[in-house]
């Protein structure tokens, strides 16, 4: 082959390779292309002011603490609508009122973001319980169901012990248990039932912390609800406002005195949010009847709105989140 037989050759194979890559590259372009339209396209608003029921609402009771699969409307936790994106991949979460309200949203969203999730609640509280354990399982994560009652000091040391052995650690401590009455005056609250809300929802979490805290390494974090009440409580919920004022005092000192530790202490503090707290002596019916009605928004939450929250304060990437509250209060609150 002489010399400008073999131009003519390397000419042709050039020109045939720049043929090829130019008829891919329309192709390869197309699918970038695709891919970015797929990520980019703008989710539909939502008008907050509709996207959930509004009063009027119905006359309902039910016997303490109440069941979410009996309420009316039944509340939405994000059971349908909250996806996932791993933010906690191996993590392992110790929740308190796990069955239902915000500590229910909080399971399911530890869960599909790849957490494994203990549960604690109330023993008359089975029915919703099973329903998040089917669900957090439903995402390949372990799920450790621990009923009890936590006025005992005895019972949340064991259940410390119980979520570290069925978790095989502990990181993220959400303590969402409350007891909440309604009484029109001071005169109508018993020593007992004074007794009961203050163990429910301030002692209880002092005893948790205190055991859980030997076995939490540097990253981990603790998320307290306390709630609206703590800045405007209401009349008739004396003994609950209480201690949803003393929450978010042991939420900032306790900050204080774990940040050097790596352990990271917020509060999350609701509005008017629609839980069986409500339907099961929380509210009366004259009040229960108009929920949420006053807020700027015109409606009570819903759990699953309040779901990121307790997410992105259990996240790595919030690592300069602590001893602070964090409200969702409708428009209402303070925080």
């Amino acid at each position: 082959m002489n010399e400008q037989s073999r131009i003519n050759r390397r000419t042709a194979i050039t020109g045939l390779g720049a043929g090829i890559v130019a008829a891919a590259a329309p192709n390869v372009f197309a699918a970038e292309k695709s891919e970015k339209t797929e990520t980019s396209v703008q989710k539909e608003l939502q008008d907050p002011t509709t996207r959930f029921p509004k009063p009027p609402f119905k006359e309902q009771s039910q016997p303490w603490p109440g069941l979410t699969s009996l309420m009316d409307p039944r509340p939405d936790h994000g059971e349908k609508s909250y996806q996932g994106r791993g933010r906690l991949l191996g993590r392992k979460a110790l929740i308190t009122g796990g069955d239902s309200g915000m500590g229910r949203a909080a399971a399911i969203a530890y869960s599909r973001e790849g957490a494994d999730v203990a549960i604690n609640y109330f023993p008359t509280e089975e029915p919703d319980a099973q329903e998040v354990i089917a669900l957090i399982k439903a995402e390949g994560r372990k799920a450790i169901p621990l009923p009890g009652d936590l006025r005992e000091e005895a019972f949340c040391q064991n259940l410390v012990a119980d979520a570290l052995s069925g978790l095989g650690g502990l990181d993220i401590i959400v303590s969402n248990a409350g007891r909440q009455q309604s009484r029109e005056s001071i005169l109508d609250i018993s020593t007992e039932e004074f007794d009961w809300t203050m163990k429910t929802n301030i002692y209880a979490p002092f005893w948790i912390i205190k055991a859980a805290l030997p076995h939490m390494q540097p990253g981990s974090v603790i998320i307290g609800t306390t709630s609206e009440q703590a800045y405007d409580p209401s009349g008739d919920l004396y003994d609950y406002a209480q201690t949803k004022a003393a929450t978010m005092n042991y939420v900032k000192p306790l900050a204080k005195q774990l940040g050097p530790k790596g352990i990271r202490v917020n509060g999350v503090a609701p509005g008017p949010i629609w839980t069986p707290l409500q339907v099961s002596g929380g509210a009366s019916q004259e009040k229960l009847k108009k929920f949420g009605g006053t807020t700027p928004l015109g409606r009570p939450g819903q759990p699953a709105e309040l779901a990121s929250i307790y997410v992105q304060l259990a996240a790595n990437d919030a690592s300069y989140a602590t001893g602070n509250v964090y409200g969702s209060g409708g428009g209402s609150g303070q925080p």
